[in-house]
């Protein structure tokens, strides 16, 4: 099998697109390697750090009609890749069907408040004609939740579309903890989805009462305004895999309220670290999170959740155990053990 990747997302510093382009890629790659994989993209992109032999770069544009991508130039570069197949890991796929494509859904969150997503208009408006007209031949998603959203959105004939859960990197590992004050973490990008004011407000109640601090992650969006400093309240940025790996080991709770997500990869990176994890009540994220988080269905069901671990940490060892086992359940080898299955259908239809 010869098959092209958009590696659109590998043109993002962080966060869970990029993640799941590079571990899947990678983990195809590695799994299947008789197969051939080309990463390709209209804009520049940095390859996987450790990229087996059999995943390469494949070309851009080559001439000024070309950068008509989806119309013309990506399905010309697919031809002089002889790629059989076409896997769109950022809602998009070609608009000439020469070959089956896979399409990755990873959410429905463009289509359910446009205040989440205020840059999102190409997507809302393409995604919807690409699955409708059938020009993704398959359609996956990260969750059986997102999936039986997306079979009500787009009205999907359910053996068109899998749901195939993502993983953890191996680099979120438990490991000791550096010494520091006591502190809550969320990590992920600073947006308007993942409640991040509720979040603090829900810390600022705690605060009052305990000296642990809020740690915030990630990179800001440019849609979320920017937060006014005050007493406990870091706001880091983004930080390396590695220095979020120490975090996590070290964070008295990972917290994550988001008001919804498709799969919730830091809620699994957390509890992979061994970390107690208080989260939503998310249809997705409790999908993943399969019993092994505290979650909380409001405001002031955040702030007794938060209270508890602070004054009762021999409960939160439990909830590290219990997250520890379930992020066992997952890998990126099955994740690619069963997109290639779809690849497979995909090329049988």
């Amino acid at each position: 099998m010869r098959a092209a990747i958009d590696a659109t997302p590998l043109t993002l510093a962080s966060g869970g697109l990029r993640r799941y382009a590079v571990e899947l890629s990678v983990a195809l790659a590695e799994s299947f390697p008789q197969d051939e994989y080309f990463l390709v993209s209209d804009q520049p992109f940095q390859m996987p750090h450790i990229a087996p032999l059999n995943l390469r770069r494949g070309g851009g544009p080559r001439h000024p009609a070309e950068r008509r991508w989806w119309l013309w130039g990506l399905d010309r570069e697919l031809h002089r890749l002889s790629a059989g197949i076409f896997h769109g890991t950022d809602f998009a796929v070609p608009y000439v069907p020469r070959r089956p494509s896979v399409l990755t859904l990873h959410d429905l969150s463009p289509w359910m408040d446009v205040s989440w997503h205020s840059e999102a208009d190409r997507v809302r408006q393409r995604t919807p004609l690409l699955i409708g007209l059938g020009l993704a031949t398959m359609i996956v998603t990260p969750s059986e939740a997102v999936r039986k959203q997306a079979i009500e959105q787009f009205r999907i004939h359910p053996d068109r579309i899998r749901a195939i859960p993502h993983a953890a990197s191996a680099c979120f590992r438990p490991r000791p903890a550096p010494p520091a004050p006591p502190y809550f973490l969320y990590a992920g990008t600073l947006e308007p989805r993942k409640n991040i004011a509720g979040l603090i407000s829900a810390w600022r109640d705690v605060h009052q009462l305990h000296a642990v601090d809020l740690v915030l992650a990630g990179r800001r969006r440019s849609d979320f305004a920017q937060l006014s400093p005050e007493p406990g309240l870091q706001v880091i940025g983004e930080v390396s895999d590695a220095r979020l790996a120490e975090l996590l080991a070290g964070t008295v709770a990972f917290v994550y309220p988001s008001f919804y997500e498709g799969f919730g990869l830091p809620v699994l990176e957390a509890m992979q670290c061994g970390a107690c994890v208080i989260t939503s009540r998310d249809p997705a994220i409790s999908e993943v999170a399969g019993g092994a988080a505290i979650q909380a269905a409001s405001q002031a069901e955040l702030v007794r959740a938060m209270l508890d671990v602070v004054t009762h940490p021999e409960a939160s060892a439990v909830w590290r155990e219990r997250g520890l086992r379930r992020a066992a359940e997952f890998s990126w080898r099955r994740t690619a053990r069963l997109t290639h299955e779809v690849y497979e259908d995909a090329l049988r239809r």
